[in-house]
C-alpha cells in the first residue's frame, strides 16, 4: 500500500478507539494534526502556548487538575486512566502498586499494538509480545496508558512522521518538542502521564526533556531493559556498534528516584541486556568523602561554541553551586579527545549504511521528513576490519577522557571530579526542524556515561541581547550552522522567549545513583538560588 493510505487507515483506527466523551473539541486541536502529511511539511504554526488547555478544556474537574499538576508518583497511583490525563484515584497506594499511569515511546513493543517508529511500512502490524521494560513496569502494577510519537526512523531531533504527523511543543508551537522521544516530552509537559520512558542513542531522552522543561535520565548500559523494541535496524546492531539505552523522563528528580528504586534491582530478571544493580547504590561515595563534592564545569564540546544564553545559564548554575555549602566547583578545559567523540558516534551509528531502514521507508513511497532531508542517505556497510578499528579508537578515547575529566588535577589515580555540568545543546530550544548539534549528547552515549537533564529557568528578555552578535571566531561548519540560530538576520530571537533553559549533568560510567544524587543537589541549588531573588 502507498504510505498515505496506510496513514489514513491508522489515523481512523486510533480515532475510533477514543471514546466520544474524551475527545477534544475541534477548535482545541492544532491545524493539520489530522492530516499527517500536511502537518509535517505545509503548516505554519503560530506562537501559542497551549499548556493551559488541560485546565480550560472542560474535561477535567478541579480535583483532577490538582492531582495531575501537584502530585508526584510516590503519592498518587490512580487505578484507571482517561486519554490525556489520569483521573482521580479510587485509592492511593504508594508506588509500586496498582494503577500508576505510565507512557512509553512508540518503539517499545506492547502485545496487540503497533510499533511503527514513524514508518508507514511498520504500521498495522501489532506486536506479538511485550518488551521486557513493559513487562517489568506491569509487574510493579503500572498501567501503560499510551505510546507516544517519534520522528520517522527515530533518527531525528524533531518528532514528525507521515503516519501520525508532527508533535508540537505545548509551550510554543513554533519550537520543536525534540526527538526522538518528542511525543513523550510533549505528553509529560501537559501532565498527560505521571512518568514516561524513552530511549537515547544521540540524546533522545535528554533533548525532549530540555525542549519541554522536564527532567531526563539517560542511564548507563545494562541498568534499564532496552530489548524488545522495534527500531527498523538490523537485529542486535547495538551489540556491535553503539548501544542505545532506555530511561525515564519525569516531572521531578523525586519521581526519577522513585521509579529507579524499583526498576534497578529487578532489571536483571527481565532484560537479557541488564546487569545486577542496587538503588541506592551501596558503593556510592557521593557526599561521604573527606573532601567537598566537586562539580566540574565543561563549557563546550570543542566543536560548537554555545550561544550566549546557553553559556549564561551554565554560569548561573555554577555560581549557585559555589554558594552551596560543601560543594567545590572547578572549570574544566575542553579535553583534546572530546571533539573526536561526535564523529566516532556518528560512524558507529551508521555501520550498516542505513540500508534496511531506507528500504522500509521507500517500500511505501515515503519521502523523508524535513529534518532528515540532506542528513540521511544510503551508505556502504563497514567491513569488519573498519569496525574493529573504530572500536579500538573508541577505547583509546574512553581511557583518555577518563583521565582528563574525572581525574582532573590529580597526581595519582584517584577520582577528583564527582559530576560535570555541561550544556544539553549549544542553542536554546530551536524552531521546528532547526535542531543543530547532537554532539553535546551523543558523545556521552559513546562513552557510556550516565547523563541527565535538569531545567533551570525560562528564557527571558534579558537573554535576547538585541543588537549584539557573537564575535568569537567560527570554529567550523557545525559552529557556523549553530550561529544561524542566533544571528538576527536569520532568526527572530523573540521566538525563544519563555522557552525552558536547562543544563546537562554527567557522572562516570556506571555511577548512575551518583547521577541521581548530583541532579538532586544541582536542582536544589538552583531552586534555593531562585528563591532568594
Amino acid at each position: 500500500m502507498e504510505y498515505s493510505s496506510i496513514a489514513q487507515r491508522k489515523q481512523d483506527q486510533l480515532w475510533e478507539r477514543i471514546p466520544q466523551e474524551w475527545r477534544l473539541a475541534q477548535d482545541k486541536i492544532p491545524p493539520g494534526m489530522h492530516s499527517p502529511a500536511e502537518s509535517v511539511t505545509n503548516v505554519q504554526y503560530d506562537r501559542v502556548n497551549v499548556m493551559d488547555i488541560p485546565r480550560s478544556c472542560g474535561l477535567l474537574s478541579p480535583k483532577e487538575i490538582e492531582i495531575t499538576e501537584r502530585w508526584d508518583i510516590t503519592a498518587c497511583s490512580p487505578t484507571s486512566s482517561r486519554i490525556g490525563r489520569p483521573p482521580p484515584p479510587h485509592r492511593l497506594p504508594n508506588w509500586p502498586s496498582s494503577g500508576l499511569p505510565v507512557s512509553v515511546k512508540d518503539s517499545f513493543n506492547i502485545r496487540g499494538v503497533d510499533s511503527t517508529v514513524g514508518i508507514a511500512a511498520l504500521a498495522l502490524h501489532p506486536s506479538e509480545k511485550d518488551a521486557p521494560l513493559v513487562s517489568l513496569l506491569q509487574s510493579l502494577g503500572a498501567i501503560i496508558i499510551a505510546k507516544t510519537n517519534v520522528p520517522q526512523t527515530m533518527g531525528a531531533l524533531d518528532s514528525a512522521n507521515h503516519v501520525f504527523g508532527r508533535t508540537l511543543n505545548p509551550r510554543n508551537r513554533q519550537l520543536t518538542a525534540g526527538g526522538s522521544t518528542g511525543g513523550e516530552g510533549a505528553l509529560l509537559a501537559l501532565r498527560g502521564s505521571m512518568i514516561g520512558f524513552g530511549t537515547d542513542i544521540g540524546g533522545s531522552i535528554r533533548v525532549p526533556a530540555m525542549c519541554n522543561g522536564l527532567y531526563g535520565f539517560k542511564p548507563s548500559q545494562g541498568r534499564v531493559p532496552y530489548g524488545g523494541q522495534t527500531d527498523g535496524q538490523p537485529v542486535a546492531k547495538g551489540r556491535i556498534s553503539i548501544q542505545a539505552v532506555a530511561g525515564p523522563i519525569a516531572h521531578s528528580v523525586v519521581d526519577i528516584n522513585a521509579v529507579m528504586t524499583h526498576l534497578i534491582p529487578r532489571a536483571q530478571w527481565f532484560g537479557e541486556d541488564c546487569i545486577p544493580g542496587a538503588w541506592p547504590s551501596p558503593l556510592s561515595s557521593f557526599g561521604r568523602k573527606s573532601r567537598p563534592i566537586t562539580i566540574g564545569v565543561l563549557p563546550s564540546d570543542g566543536i560548537v561554541e554555545p550561544l550566549p544564553p546557553i553559556s549564561k545559564v551554565l554560569n548561573e548554575v555554577a555560581a549557585a553551586l559555589r554558594r552551596t555549602p560543601g560543594v567545590n566547583v572547578v572549570q574544566l578545559p575542553v579535553p583534546k579527545a572530546l571533539p573526536k567523540c561526535q564523529a566516532l558516534a556518528g560512524r558507529l551509528m551508521g555501520v550498516d549504511g542505513g540500508i534496511k531502514m531506507l528500504d522500509l521507508v521507500e517500500s511505501t513511497g515515503e519521502t523523508l521528513i524535513p529534518w532528515l532531508k540532506g542528513r540521511t542517505k544510503r551508505g556502504r556497510p563497514l567491513l569488519l576490519s573498519q569496525l574493529a578499528e573504530l572500536q579500538a579508537t573508541r577505547g583509546d578515547v574512553e581511557l583518555e577522557l577518563r583521565r582528563e575529566l574525572w581525574m582532573y588535577g590529580s597526581t595519582g589515580h584517584e577520582q577528583t571530579v564527582d559530576a560535570i555540568i555541561h550544556p544539553v545543546a549549544p542553542h536554546p530550544v530551536p524552531e521546528l526542524d532547526r535542531y543543530n548539534a547532537v554532539g553535546y549528547t551523543s558523545s556521552f552515549v559513546l562513552l557510556d556515561y550516565p547523563a541527565g537533564t535538569v531545567p533551570v529557568r525560562n528564557f527571558g528578555r534579558d537573554d535576547l541581547e538585541n543588537g549584539k552578535e557573537m564575535e568569537a571566531r567560527v570554529i567550523g561548519s557545525w559552529d557556523k550552522a549553530n550561529r544561524e540560530l542566533w544571528n538576527e538576520k536569520t532568526v527572530d530571537r523573540t521566538v525563544y522567549l519563555d522557552s525552558p533553559l536547562s543544563v546537562q549533568v554527567i557522572t562516570p560510567k556506571q555511577h548512575d545513583y551518583e547521577l541521581y544524587q548530583a541532579m538532586e543537589l544541582i536542582d536544589r541549588a538552583i531552586k534555593t538560588d531562585r528563591s532568594k531573588l
